[in-house]
């Protein structure tokens, strides 16, 4: 069997963070890799992360971990602010990377570290992870075996949990769009690629953004901060397959729907249903119907979808799957996992997005 994979993983935190909570059960649940290094701000952070995260070493500094000779995948779990920097050095050192979702603050960033990455043969991955879900993976193989027949519609709607009324006061750089994690940017923007991904990319759209809550309060002390975030989002879209697709993210949380995606078709229609709009998290339930038959029924996932079949639910469930993905890219040559080529064709449907935000329909290829 070959070696484990040795990962790297910059943004540990033995106390909270992204990394802690989906990314340490994730690669823990996968045999294919270990963890050998971690990287956090400081020395007894970088020392704490390491003894919880049961790592061979940790650094204070980011390049020493992307220099360490036993660090085979990088993975920078950071605020979007520093991905552009830890990604091109990890580039520059040949290493395999995955980062995080968005792959840099706009599209200029992620335009140039894929360029890069291209230029130098590097293996890469972005955390793109909803289409790892085996839900969503059984989905696009039904669209593309005809269940619903031809494509005709799809409607989603979906809530962002955060940009609502409070925020905890740890996640508040969340309010200021400069900051690049943003419910466009997040939780839609995962909404939208699993619907592109699983039905066609999008032709020309439509969109309209707008700041409801212009102040938030901060859930711990009381303050009001402003909020600079778009805190709705609806595009109109159609599909390169002529199909007509319509998308709405609200901020906070509903008390009616907070996920629900239909895709209506001449045959057949699906519906997918979530315990919260972040769709690459969410616990999803599939249900279709088609023929005559005009009720919607459970539609059970087959195995086959499951790539991690060990993964802890949660957080960790479809990053697992992802990280899944990953070992077989890296050892077999595959190219399962969204890349960053991939990741600049969302960031350009972002950047279609807020282009077209109260303005007439226009060609993405146009931008």
């Amino acid at each position: 069997m070959a070696s484990p994979i040795g990962v790297g993983i910059i943004g540990a935190n033995a106390r909270r963070g992204w990394a802690l909570w989906a990314h340490l059960p994730a690669l823990r649940s996968l045999p294919d890799f270990r963890i050998v290094a971690v990287g956090s701000r400081h020395a007894q952070s970088a020392a704490d992360a390491a003894a919880f995260f049961g790592a061979e070493r940790g650094y204070a500094d980011p390049h020493a971990l992307i220099a360490d000779r036993n660090v085979d995948l990088v993975v920078v779990t950071v605020r979007v602010p520093a991905h552009f920097g830890l990604v091109d050095a990890a580039i520059e050192a040949g290493k395999a990377i995955f980062c995080e979702w968005p792959l840099g603050n706009g599209l200029g960033e992620a335009e140039e570290l894929a360029a890069k990455a291209s230029h130098r043969g590097i293996r890469t991955a972005v955390g793109l992870q909803a289409r790892a879900a085996p839900v969503i993976r059984y989905v696009r193989d039904l669209i593309r075996e005809g269940y619903v027949g031809e494509l005709l519609s799809s409607t989603l709607v979906g809530t962002g949990n955060n940009w609502g009324a409070t925020v905890p006061e740890g996640a508040a750089f969340i309010l200021d769009r400069n900051n690049g994690t943003t419910m466009l940017t997040v939780p839609f923007a995962h909404a939208i690629d699993t619907l592109c991904w699983s039905l066609g990319d999008m032709a020309a759209l439509t969109a309209l953004t707008a700041i409801r809550r212009p102040e938030v309060l901060v859930a711990e002390t009381g303050a009001r901060l402003p909020m600079t975030a778009e805190d709705q989002v609806a595009v109109a879209g159609r599909l390169a397959n002529g199909a007509v697709a319509v998308a709405h993210y609200r901020g906070g949380v509903s008390r009616a729907t907070n996920l629900r995606w239909e895709i209506n078709g001449t045959e057949g229609d699906l519906v997918i249903t979530g315990d919260g709009g972040n769709i690459q998290f969410a616990t999803l339930q599939l249900a279709g119907g088609r023929g005559g038959d005009r009720a919607i029924r459970p539609l059970p996932v087959p195995d086959r979808y499951i790539r991690a079949p060990q993964a802890p639910a949660g957080f960790a469930y479809n990053v697992a799957q992802a990280y899944a993905g990953l070992a077989e890219d890296m050892r077999q040559g595959t190219r399962v996992t969204p890349d960053f080529a991939e990741a600049v064709e969302r960031h350009r449907l972002l950047a279609a997005i807020e282009a077209a935000s109260g303005r007439a329909p226009q060609s993405i290829t146009q931008l």
